[in-house]
C-alpha cells in the first residue's frame, strides 16, 4: 500500500544566513525560523537549493539541521535535503544520516552527469531502497540539465510506496498534467516555481515549496490555504498582489534576491557564499520599494 505523507500546503525552503566573516549565523536562522512559522508555513524544508547546500560542509549541514530539528521542535514537519549525482554517495549519506525529527528527504535529479530515464529510475531505486523516511523526488532540469520524464515519475511512484511525491520545476505544464492525471492515491505533486503554485494548484497539486515563503510567508501561505479551500477567486487575488514581488526576488538570481529582501526585512544579513553573490543595486532597491508598499 502507498505510503501516504500528511505534508500538504506551504513549505519554505529556508535560507542559510551567513555572518559578515562567512560562518552560518545561527541567531539570525533562529529567527527566520521563527518568523516563517510564525507566519504560517506547513513545513520547513533545510539544506535545499535555496540553503546554498552545495556550498556547505558535512559538518555545518549536520549542524544546520541539529539546529533547525531543536528550534521547529516538531511544531512543524521538516524535510531534509539530500541528493546528488553519484548514487553510492547518496546511499551513504542516507546511511549515514540520523533520521530521529525528520518527516522526509527532498532528493534531486542527478546533475551534471546528464543520465537517460533508466539512469535516473535506478538512481532513486538505490535512494527509495536505503530511505528510511519519504522521499520526494526533486525535477528542477534547470539546475541539473536532466529531466525526470512524467513516465519515470509515475513508475517510481507505483513502484515504491516510500516515494510518496514529486517537487515539479520544470516550467512544463503538460508533464505536471500527466503527472497528475495518472499518479497513484497518495502522491503528491508540489510546485516547485513560485510564480506558478496558483496555476499548479488549479489542476490538482498539493501546494508549493517555496523560496518567496521565506520572505512573505503569511501572505503565500494563505494564498495556497484558500485554493486548496477551493476559494480560488480571493486565492488568484493574492497570487496577482505577490507575483511582482516574486519575480524581483528571482530577477538577480536565486538566494540573492530572497537574501536581500530579508535584510531589508531585518531578519538576516545579505551574506552569500562564492559563487553567490549579492543582488545588484537596481534589485535591492526595487525589493526595498515593493515590500514597503506591499505591508
Amino acid at each position: 500500500m502507498k505510503i501516504k505523507t500528511n505534508l500538504e500546503g506551504t513549505g519554505v525552503a529556508i535560507v542559510t544566513p551567513f555572518h559578515n566573516y562567512g560562518t552560518i549565523d545561527f541567531s539570525s536562522l533562529e529567527k527566520l525560523l521563527n518568523h516563517v512559522i510564525t507566519g504560517g508555513v506547513d513545513f520547513i524544508v533545510a539544506l535545499g537549493t535555496t540553503s546554498e547546500a552545495a556550498t556547505l560542509t558535512c559538518d555545518e549541514k549536520d549542524a544546520v539541521m541539529g539546529f533547525v530539528k531543536d528550534t521547529v521542535g516538531g511544531s512543524v514537519p521538516i524535510v531534509m535535503g539530500l541528493g546528488g549525482n553519484n548514487t553510492n554517495s547518496v546511499v551513504g549519506k542516507i546511511n549515514k544520516t540520523n533520521f530521529d525529527g525528520i518527516d522526509a528527504i527532498l532528493s534531486v535529479t542527478p546533475y551534471y552527469n546528464k543520465p537517460n530515464q533508466k539512469g535516473i529510475y535506478s538512481h532513486f531505486k538505490n535512494v527509495a531502497a536505503a530511505c528510511p523516511v519519504p522521499v520526494i523526488l526533486y525535477n528542477v532540469p534547470g539546475r541539473t540539465a536532466s529531466n525526470i520524464s512524467a513516465e519515470t515519475v509515475l513508475q517510481l511512484a507505483h513502484d515504491f510506496e516510500n516515494i510518496v511525491a514529486v517537487k515539479e520545476a520544470s516550467g512544463n505544464m503538460s508533464q505536471v498534467m500527466d503527472i497528475l492525471r495518472q499518479k497513484p492515491e497518495g502522491f503528491k505533486l508540489f510546485s516547485g516555481d513560485d510564480a506558478l503554485t496558483f496555476s499548479l494548484m488549479c489542476l490538482g497539486a498539493s501546494g508549493v515549496i517555496s523560496v518567496v515563503a521565506n520572505v512573505l510567508p503569511a501572505k503565500f501561505s494563505q494564498m495556497v490555504n484558500l485554493q486548496l479551500q477551493g476559494k480560488s477567486k480571493k486565492a488568484l487575488a493574492l497570487h496577482y498582489a505577490m507575483l511582482p514581488v516574486i519575480t524581483q526576488l528571482f530577477a538577480d538570481g536565486n538566494p540573492a534576491g530572497v537574501k536581500a529582501a530579508l535584510e531589508i526585512e531585518g531578519i538576516i544579513k545579505n551574506n552569500l557564499r562564492l559563487p553567490m553573490v549579492k543582488a545588484n543595486k537596481a534589485v535591492y532597491f526595487a525589493l526595498q520599494k515593493m515590500l514597503q508598499e506591499f505591508q
